[in-house]
């Protein structure tokens, strides 16, 4: 996940709830179990998995902090002989970034290890023709491993004129006047939206941000054009996925382990994993979420205290 522009602040996950539901009809349909056990954390599930995929915030961080615990968590998984992947909607950053993110924390993942939705988006840029692209994105992060030729949309309404297509990447510089901007474009040219991260929001030291799925949906919903998601739930990143886990290991040895039903759980399931729900951390912050699960549907496998 991204730091996003806007910050939902106090008990506002209710709000993405409500939101997340809202757009349900994008999203894939999930397989899960009919019921889910509760546990305390990935030790507690260890014997029943080979593979853990991990969503980052929430899981392994809050913000630019790492969650008390879980480097050791994580390094324990291994020396018992599992394989740990991180599988991030944080399309917002390039590689080089996350890898150094995760070892300013404390954690070993090596390049291999982790899995993220702007590779999925990149990736799936083959399957499009050559064009000038307009992003959204923060021109902080530079343009490593981005198109040639793409442009970072700002304030200049010629800029989204031009654009033969839009990357949705991440939405820490995006405003409401620059949606505004791109609303329009779209409304008066129609052109494919790609969205890296399909998160609503994402938890953050101050609250919940919003991250550029909240966008995508709300250009959705007014212009008409339907977004081409690669991020959780959707299938592109959990593909890439697939190809990272060893092969012979069956699916119901997998867990996708994250804090958010309609992204982490949802995907994981869809993809054919098992699932498991962090409700210390992140969307959920130390709520029950059983009230949530049974509101929506969305079952994981196991609830989990902490990572």
């Amino acid at each position: 996940m991204s730091t996003g522009s806007a910050i939902l602040k106090g008990a506002d996950s209710s709000v993405a709830f409500t939101e997340y539901e809202s757009v349900r009809h994008r999203l894939p349909a999930g397989r899960g179990p009919a019921q889910f056990a509760r546990a305390t954390d990935l030790d507690a599930i260890a014997d029943q998995f080979d593979v853990f995929l991990l969503d980052a915030f929430g899981v392994l961080n809050i913000g630019e902090t790492a969650i008390p615990g879980v480097v050791d968590r994580v390094n324990g998984l291994r020396e018992r002989g599992k394989q740990v992947l991180v599988v991030t909607n944080a399309a917002g950053y390039p590689s080089s970034v996350l890898h150094q993110r995760y070892h300013r924390l404390g954690y070993s993942f090596k390049p291999h290890d982790v899995v993220s939705s702007r590779m999925a988006l990149l990736k799936g840029l083959g399957d499009h023709a050559h064009r000038k692209w307009g992003l959204v994105a923060a021109p902080k992060f530079g343009r490593d491993e981005l198109p040639v030729g793409a442009i970072f949309l700002e304030d200049d309404p010629e800029a989204y004129s031009q654009a033969e297509g839009f990357l949705m990447l991440g939405a820490s510089a995006w405003s409401e006047p620059r949606q505004a901007l791109l609303e329009q474009a779209l409304r008066d040219k129609p052109r494919d939206l790609l969205v890296g991260n399909p998160d609503l929001v994402a938890p953050v030291e101050s609250g919940l941000s919003r991250e550029p799925g909240h966008y995508a949906h709300r250009l959705a919903s007014a212009t008409g054009v339907e977004p081409v998601f690669y991020g959780k739930p959707f299938p592109a990143i959990f593909d890439l996925a697939r190809q990272r886990i060893r092969p012979g290991t069956p699916d119901h040895r997998v867990v996708m382990v994250g804090d958010t039903l309609h992204t982490d759980i949802l995907g994981g399931s869809a993809a054919g994993f098992r699932t498991a729900l962090i409700q210390g951390y992140g969307f959920f912050d130390g709520a029950d979420p059983e009230g949530p699960v049974k509101a929506c549907g969305i079952v994981p496998d196991f609830i989990l205290d902490r990572p």
